[in-house]
């Protein structure tokens, strides 16, 4: 739909910059397969009919698409719930199906916008286990996503992005190297103790103190000793705490460090 304005795009080994719209829906049909930040499927039709309609509009031909449809009903666990409308299925669910209707091509490239967005955590994790399986058979993903901790889990290439710009590229040891340290946390009982607590906590970091309700973090030097100390004047001020202790970088770590904020729902995110 859109001219690039500039580089060039390669999906496959095809360098497909300067197709026509004809070229890349016909490029599209073999090689890739979409699945929107939004549920892309008729509510009123069943599972199976949502299938079959995707795999006639990829012009698979009457048999070849109830065969595929029927594979991937079972390869996702939708067999029992195949011929029952879509607009009584849960949003995990529906988005398995979405996913399904995605690879009713076997595409070798696959593009998900924020695929678990407004999922409960069960059936996200579940659709972690679905793009890891579909990740093993070969077939090469990029992932948008607002949870940095799902990049985490599934990237092995990680660009992140604020306003549009790539900020920084890696693996996600790499980018948790490059900002580098390890962290003190504290959680308090009490958030009116907040802010004697990071006072405390910026007198033994080597960074500024983040702060998300009662939770506090702070990059440190050394870690042992670091956390000791903070403890030791924390319990002297009075300062009840819930928890404590150390922990690696996060990629949320990463973003704030990058961007000094933390990444927000259709404004940054990080793409896998």
């Amino acid at each position: 739909i859109l001219s690039a304005t500039d580089g060039s795009v390669v999906v496959g080994g095809h360098d497909i910059t300067g197709y026509s719209a004809k070229q890349l829906t016909d490029f599209r049909r073999e090689e890739v397969g979409f699945v929107f930040q939004s549920v892309n499927l008729v509510p009123f039709l069943t599972a199976r009919e949502n299938l079959l309609m995707v795999g006639r509009l990829y012009h698979l031909g009457s048999a070849r698409a109830r065969s595929r449809a029927d594979e991937l009903l079972h390869a996702f666990d939708l067999a029992d719930a195949a011929d029952r409308p879509l607009k009584g299925f849960s949003g995990g669910m529906r988005r398995r199906v979405d996913l399904a209707g995605a690879l009713v091509i076997n595409p070798r490239v696959l593009f998900l916008d924020e695929p678990t967005t407004g999922l409960d955590p069960q059936a996200r994790i579940a659709l972690w286990e679905v793009i890891r399986e579909r990740v093993a058979d070969g077939t090469t993903v990029l992932l948008t996503t607002q949870y940095l901790e799902e990049a985490d889990q599934l990237a092995d290439q990680i660009s992140v992005i604020d306003r549009g710009r790539v900020i920084a590229e890696g693996t996600s040891d790499e980018l948790k190297a490059s900002v580098g340290g390890q962290r003190v946390q504290l959680t308090l009982v009490e958030e009116s103790d907040v802010e004697r607590a990071a006072g405390i906590l910026r007198r033994h970091g080597t960074g500024e103190v983040s702060v998300q309700g009662r939770d506090l973090t702070v990059q440190v030097q050394e870690a042992t000793s670091a956390l000791a100390a903070v403890l030791g004047e924390v319990s002297a001020e009075g300062i009840a705490v819930h928890e404590a202790g150390v922990r690696r970088p996060t990629l949320d770590d990463v973003f704030l460090t990058l961007t000094g904020h933390r990444a927000e729902a259709d404004d940054e995110e990080m793409s896998a």
